[in-house]
């Protein structure tokens, strides 16, 4: 059994919480940077050209990306052979997340009574957390900083199974469609199929952690993820949502059986700023 202590947990947390929100990965820059050469509409273009130029002020001067810094989304996958020592797995994380957001002098974007008083907590804790079991004697912690913009066009359909593919399909593009311009495209489309209502909304989020283009690995939902993207980009949405070619830079799936009366379909959108990072312990 491997121990790693707390503190280790905490620090590499609130170090990326910072990065996440300071710098986009790679992928996500060059997906803007080949969007920008295909976009169709001159607008569209230079819009693309100020997301682009957005990232390298961020990057030069260590500044948030958007003044929504997001609420932290905090994947998990924890060795079965780990021995987390010194305070609780929940605890550390939220540590890391408070730590971050105060020393990156990031938007606090968390309140408590949700339905009723609404007050900020002040920290951005406590995260939401998702904890995977796996083999090994590793860590794995990726954060994922989910800005309200992308996260409020979030949609779920307990679809019936005679809906088949095609209502997996039709209901993915009129999520995007009804969603507009509100969660700042181009987007990244996360679909989650399968598993129960609950699962499909999970795997849904999980899906936009793939490399930004990334085909899935499964070569159905393959398939599926390119159909979808020729269908949402040709809605004319566009960059900003003022028309254009380039509505979405990806689709992924995720796929999990599911009860023979059932095919849910949980559909998340990620903006423009496509933030994770993630650190192995």
């Amino acid at each position: 059994m491997r121990e790693i202590h707390c503190q280790q947990v905490t620090e590499a947390v609130a170090r990326l919480c910072i990065d996440a929100c300071y710098h986009l990965p790679e992928d996500v820059l060059r997906a803007l940077e080949q969007a920008r050469t295909r976009e169709a509409s001159p607008l569209g273009r230079e819009i693309l050209q100020q997301l682009l130029d957005n990232a390298q002020i961020a990057q030069r001067g260590e500044y948030p990306l958007c003044q929504d810094t997001g609420y932290a989304v905090v994947f998990v996958e924890l060795g079965q052979d780990v021995h987390v020592v010194g305070a609780d797995l929940n605890h550390c994380i939220a540590a890391g997340v408070r730590q971050g957001y105060q020393e990156g002098y990031l938007r606090k974007s968390a309140v408590a009574q949700p339905y009723s008083r609404r007050v900020n907590t002040g920290d951005n804790t406590p995260p939401i957390i998702h904890v995977t079991i796996v083999p090994g004697d590793r860590l794995k912690i990726t954060v994922l900083p989910k800005g309200g913009g992308g996260e409020n066009m979030s949609y779920l359909r307990m679809l019936t199974p005679s809906a088949g593919r095609q209502g997996v399909i039709d209901f993915v593009v009129e999520s995007v469609e009804r969603s507009g311009a509100n969660p700042c495209p181009p987007i990244i489309v996360g679909v989650g199929i399968g598993g129960t209502s609950d699962h499909a909304m999970s795997m849904a989020k999980h899906a936009l952690l793939r490399p930004v283009g990334q085909p899935s690995s499964d070569p159905e939902n393959a398939a599926l993820e390119a159909e979808i993207l020729a269908r949402v980009n040709r809605l004319g949405i566009g960059p900003a949502g003022l028309g254009g070619s380039v509505t979405a830079l990806a689709v992924h799936v995720e796929s999990h059986p599911c009860h023979i009366a059932s095919l849910p379909v949980g559909v998340n959108l990620q903006c423009h700023s496509a933030r994770h990072k993630q650190a192995v312990l």
